[in-house]
């Protein structure tokens, strides 16, 4: 379980109040759109850091995709 402060992030992110969807695109190659979102969001990297943290499967989350945020874990287990 998290506590509140280590999910304060999630309040600030650019795709709040955005239609979720948006961010769980059918294929990868059509989440250009939420990537966009996430882009200029000043809470991208916790977002990320986040996502990698807990494994998430699904969705763009901070601004990377499943495919993306699976090369992110194996390039940190390599210099790790």
């Amino acid at each position: 379980m998290l506590a509140n402060h280590e999910l304060e992030w999630r309040m600030l992110g650019a795709c709040r109040g955005l239609d979720a969807s948006l961010f769980y695109p059918d294929e990868d190659d059509t989440a250009e759109e939420a990537k966009s979102v996430c882009e200029h969001c000043s809470v991208r990297v916790a977002c990320l850091e986040y996502a990698l943290t807990n494994r998430e499967k699904v969705g763009v989350w901070g601004g990377a995709t499943e495919r993306e945020r699976r090369r992110l874990l194996r390039q940190r287990r390599r210099t790790a």
